[in-house]
């Protein structure tokens, strides 16, 4: 089986906050599991270093967008390095080798008639003296009547033209723009209506929402897009008589995915288009905002390249993350960034919690108390407090020796039941029930070792206590696979105390009477007092 995972690209307009890990984690998580399963895997993603977020931005503290995109490329690579994302490549899109891919990819689409040029009318602020981009332009969304930008609502999803906004005005000065006409280039998006409608019937795996979006925008009735805009920040458009305009950065980052492959490739003697043929299966992670990017724009793009390049087939698109019962909102500081999260508490403790509450299905909540609970009960207190007290028996009775014995037979079969389920709980995108799943058999192993109670056994039924303790020695082995995707961190501490070379995915077990390093603690207890301290900083 040959796997791609696509991760949605961060704007590198800001840090980033634990929603846009929420909405990643997943990808990381199918990465590993099929490396451990011996797959060929590319998992790419990068930073969004275009669009009007930077600009505007650059514009605001009279820095270049460069200086901007370089901070926060590299605070990104530096987060998901720490949290250890294992992408293959992590790139940007402000390099020339992306510019050319997304040009070759444009000079495609315009050879094959689905670029054309349109004159159209156009905000301009005269204060300003220029034509506005769509996010230059705020407003009132005509179609739910909340506030919103001039590229998409973020209230109702519903892809909008500055135009259709109500009450505008200029996002640099304030002043009500004026319209004007001027010359774009058009993307014949409409054309595609009906082998996407035809693709959407075949979209067996996707997630509902990405589903039911998309099924509403073809409802709806695709509409050609504007492929270029007014700006100074961006890839050339390579077409002659549009040399001042900037290819949209709605076409430009979904690019990004293809011009990382080629890229990785480059850098490492690869094959870029194994993960690009009929046979491939593709993943593409991201949060619901994005959706229709990755289920109609690329889709389309990559119908009109007509490179016989394979289309997602896996939608992974998560829910929202609200923080303390309310919405997510950069602008009033209502986030926990992931920075600091990172400065104060382990990554393996952050994938734990982003994971087991994952807004997979529907939105879920991050608060202080769950996090440090779920740390202290699940992490600390359930996985832990197994392999703790298990090795410590080992090293107490039997001379820090795997006892001489054999598995329980019932455990064996649970943990071979086990790769199995969750395998395939994995690979449906189902992270969340996956780790669920693992967390119950971690329980029922504590309960295992207070049931068997070796400590009785070891002076009454000897024999019964080397098989209780070398059946819990098995587990951990295993857990060492099974958790791997999940906490990468906290199994590679186990697999180097049991000396276990590589992690898999199939059942191992560690030979009787092999020697255990002696095992420093796997999670460190978090103070409770911590929970009001951090709802504290929260809120100032």
């Amino acid at each position: 089986m040959t796997v791609f995972i696509g991760g949605a690209w961060p704007y590198a307009n800001g840090s980033l906050h634990i929603g846009h890990i929420a909405s990643l984690l997943s990808g990381d998580i199918l990465a590993r599991y099929f490396r451990l399963k011996g797959e060929e895997v590319l998992y790419v993603s990068g930073s969004d270093c275009h669009g009007t977020p930077i600009a505007i931005r650059a514009n605001q503290e009279n820095r270049s967008p460069k200086e901007i995109t370089d901070y926060f490329h590299d605070e990104f690579k530096s987060c998901f390095q720490q949290l250890g994302f294992s992408y293959d490549l992590y790139s940007r899109t402000d390099q020339e080798h992306h510019h050319q891919v997304v040009q070759d990819l444009f000079l495609q689409l315009y050879e094959n008639g689905l670029i054309y040029k349109r004159e159209v009318k156009q905000t301009f602020c005269e204060q300003c003296h220029q034509f506005l981009p769509d996010r230059y332009v705020e407003g009132i969304c005509p179609n739910c009547g909340n506030g919103a930008r001039g590229d998409q609502c973020e209230h109702c999803s519903a892809i909008l033209d500055p135009l259709e906004l109500q009450d505008k005005h200029c996002k640099l000065c304030g002043n009500r723009p004026v319209e004007r006409n001027t010359d774009h280039l058009y993307f014949a998006l409409s054309k595609f209506q009906g082998s996407l409608e035809a693709y959407l019937t075949e979209a067996k795996h996707w997630r509902d929402n990405a589903v039911q979006l998309t099924a509403r925008y073809l409802k709806e009735g695709l509409q050609d897009r504007a492929v270029t805009r007014d700006l100074q920040w961006g890839i050339n458009v390579p077409i002659a008589g549009f040399e001042n305009k900037k290819i949209y950065v709605w076409i430009d980052a979904v690019c990004g995915y293809l011009s990382a492959s080629k890229q990785w490739a480059e850098r490492n003697g690869g094959n870029w288009q194994q993960f690009w043929s009929r046979e491939v299966t593709a993943y593409y992670v991201q949060g619901k905002d994005n959706i229709p990017f990755h289920s109609i724009i690329w889709p389309a793009i990559l119908l009109g390249a007509d490179g016989g390049l394979h289309l997602p087939d896996r939608i992974l698109s998560n829910e929202y993350l609200t923080i303390e019962g309310k919405k997510i909102s950069t602008s009033r500081n209502w986030a926990v960034w992931v920075p600091y999260l990172l400065e104060h508490y382990s990554a393996d403790s952050i994938r734990y919690f982003l994971t087991i509450n994952a807004p997979e299905k529907r939105d879920t909540d991050f608060s202080w108390r769950e996090f440090i609970n779920s740390h202290n009960g699940e992490l600390l207190g359930a996985f832990g407090n197994f392999v703790q007290r298990t090795l410590k028996f080992v090293e107490k009775f039997f001379q820090a020796q795997v006892p001489l014995s054999t598995i329980d037979p019932t455990k064996r079969q649970q943990i071979d039941q086990l790769y199995e389920e969750v395998g395939v709980k994995i690979e449906a995108g189902e992270c969340k029930p996956a780790l669920e799943q693992l967390f119950s058999f971690i329980r029922s192993a504590n309960k295992y070792f207070d049931e068997q109670k070796p400590w009785q056994q070891v002076n009454q039924e000897p024999e019964q206590c080397a098989q209780t303790i070398f059946t819990c020695v098995q587990i951990i082995a295993n857990l060492s696979n099974l958790a791997s995707p999940f906490l990468p961190f906290t199994c590679e501490k186990i697999r180097a105390n049991l000396g276990i070379a590589a992690p898999g995915w199939n059942y191992l077990e560690i030979d009787p009477l092999k020697t255990i390093e002696p095992l420093a603690l796997l999670f460190e207890p978090i103070d409770k007092g911590r929970i009001e301290e951090e709802v504290r900083k929260l809120q100032t």
